[in-house]
């Protein structure tokens, strides 16, 4: 199963947080962390290795904080996933480890690594900015339905659609 970190689950809800109001240039790693109840020293961890990375600007001071380097538009969900967690990896012959003894035969490395760059290449076209665009959470939880219940219920709903 493809999962981000919890560190990247953070970073990214810090990013949105940077983007969504454009007037809110600065904010500090403490009312980021408290807006969303994360740990403050996590976040404080984080932030920094984003503004190594080059995608935040840190402000030192009294009124200092972390602002988004380039605009919202301009940064891609990969682009903070990179520098959270690395490149992206589904296997270690990815990685270009071929002590795998099953690479010099292995049927699925080829059509493996094209999903990879197909993952990779909608996470470089999705923005912070598209991100921030989205509302606010509803108290409810997301369902995700796997992809046979889906065509399931498309099927249903065009019978029941017929007269």
């Amino acid at each position: 199963m493809l999962r981000l970190s919890k560190k990247t689950d953070y970073v990214l809800m810090a990013m949105k947080h940077l983007a969504f109001d454009p007037r809110l240039r600065v904010a500090s790693a403490r009312e980021i962390a408290e807006t969303y109840d994360i740990p403050v020293e996590l976040m404080a961890k984080v932030l920094t290795r984003l503004v190594r990375s080059g995608l935040l600007i840190s402000h030192h001071g009294v009124h200092g904080g972390y602002e988004l380097a380039q605009p919202p538009a301009a940064t891609s969900v990969a682009a903070v996933l990179e520098a959270m967690d690395g490149p992206l990896f589904m296997t270690a012959c990815t990685q270009g480890d071929d002590r795998c003894d099953q690479f010099s035969k292995c049927n699925v490395r080829d059509p493996l690594h094209r999903i990879r760059d197909r993952i990779a290449a909608i996470l470089a076209e999705c923005s912070i900015s598209e991100m921030a665009a989205d509302p606010e959470p509803s108290a409810s939880p997301v369902t995700v339905m796997p992809s046979a219940m889906v065509r399931g219920a498309s099927m249903l709903e065009a019978a029941s659609r017929e007269p």
